[in-house]
């Protein structure tokens, strides 16, 4: 499969001693085209909260129906409510949008510039300066590469540390050195995006002083990956079954002993057993010649799920990436950072040896179902059969 995907990721770090965050992400998907935004709200807490909110999700809206930027801005301008402080309804943001082939625009306002990461190197974005509703707004056209990361961020990135770990805060220069340092060409945008947040709450020693958010966009190349859980009710239909999950591109993953033992029948092969626990709550993993990884299965995707629910909050500061080998984390490292196209064949056949145990046929299937509604939410392309 030669197509490409666009994958996204955030991280924010709200500021000290508030609740919500004063920066706000939409992502909206229409057709073939995505649309992201990135705002920043004024002040902290409640109040920026809303106009964070409200700015991303009228843009992500307005902009993904392909409505002029003009229309968008002033829409803005009429939507905002305005604080009785300072007087002033504002929002600074940050607006992409792209095909999965990585054509399109960006569109900036008052955010720190967005940097382009080509072949693991920083660069900086053609700008073209316009005037939207008396406001000046930068625009820059893209025609992303495979493998080109485009790096967004809220005016806590170039803030950090400031008065604290440095003197002026984190120059675009130094950002840009980072990125050059650590960026690896396998990282998914919401490692990236990770990485560079994390960073930022080193320099504020935990501390945020301002709302920190930082987006990630990537333009990689489509990896299916196939997943089989139990086998199905029918055992006249195992080939069939296993056909049909052999039978496409990519990656090929199966979950439950009773699964592998079917699989491995079908291809002539034997199930090698391993019995190491890198973790004690997941089983130990399997082998069998063709298949990319073997796992136990229900214990298993339940320690999926929690990882996954980590993975998604955008708060979360855990690496992206995972270095234990149980079956949990290598199927979390292959379905969270590698896969673009996921697709679950899901057999319903009771498990003898789960007979007396809190575990059942419709266990697996609300972890599934959860599991992809997770996994939707990475922006992953998700199908899920049933036998």
């Amino acid at each position: 499969m030669n197509e490409l995907r666009l994958e996204s990721g955030y991280t924010s770090l709200n500021k000290k001693n508030e609740e919500l965050c004063g920066d706000k992400v939409e992502v909206r998907k229409n057709g073939k085209t995505t649309t992201l935004v990135l705002a920043d709200g004024l002040g902290s807490g409640v109040k920026a909260n809303i106009l964070a909110t409200l700015t991303s999700k009228i843009l992500c809206t307005m902009v993904s129906e392909d409505i002029d930027i003009n229309d968008c801005v002033e829409t803005i301008l009429q939507s905002l409510p305005v604080c009785k402080v300072r007087g002033v309804a504002y929002s600074t943001f940050t607006v992409i949008h792209m095909t999965e082939e990585g054509k399109g625009w960006l569109f900036e306002f008052d955010n720190p510039a967005a940097i382009l990461i080509r072949d693991c190197k920083c660069r900086d974005f053609e700008r073209e300066t316009l005037s939207v509703c008396g406001k000046t707004v930068y625009k820059s056209d893209l025609a992303l590469q495979e493998g080109d990361v485009v790096v967004t961020m809220s005016d806590g990135v170039i803030h950090a540390g400031i008065g604290m770990t440095m003197n002026f805060g984190w120059q675009r220069a130094d950002v840009k050195a980072y990125l050059d340092r650590t960026v690896k060409p396998s990282m998914s945008a919401r490692c990236v995006a990770w990485l560079l947040a994390a960073a930022c709450n080193d320099l504020y020693l935990d501390k945020p002083g301002d709302d920190t958010t930082v987006l990630a966009v990537r333009v990689r190349k489509a990896l299916p990956v196939s997943i089989m859980v139990g086998p199905p009710v029918d055992k006249n239909k195992d080939d069939f079954y296993i056909e049909r999950f052999l039978g496409g591109e990519g990656k090929k993953v199966v979950c439950g002993g009773t699964s592998s033992q079917i699989v491995a029948r079908y291809l002539g092969k034997k199930v090698e057993a391993r019995f190491d626990f890198p973790d004690k709550d997941v089983p130990p993993i399997g082998y069998i010649e063709g298949i990319d990884l073997t796992t136990e299965g229900v214990l298993t995707l339940r320690r999926l799920l929690e990882l996954s629910e980590k993975y998604l909050s955008p708060c979360d500061l855990a690496p992206k990436y995972f270095t234990k080998k149980d079956g949990a984390s290598l199927l979390a490292n292959v379905l969270f950072e590698e896969a673009s196209d996921i697709t679950f064949y899901v057999g319903q056949s009771i498990n003898k040896a789960h007979q007396g145990l809190p575990i059942d046929t419709t266990m697996k299937l609300k972890l599934v179902e959860s599991l992809s509604k997770n996994l939707a939410a990475m922006g992953k392309n998700v199908e899920v059969y049933y036998d």
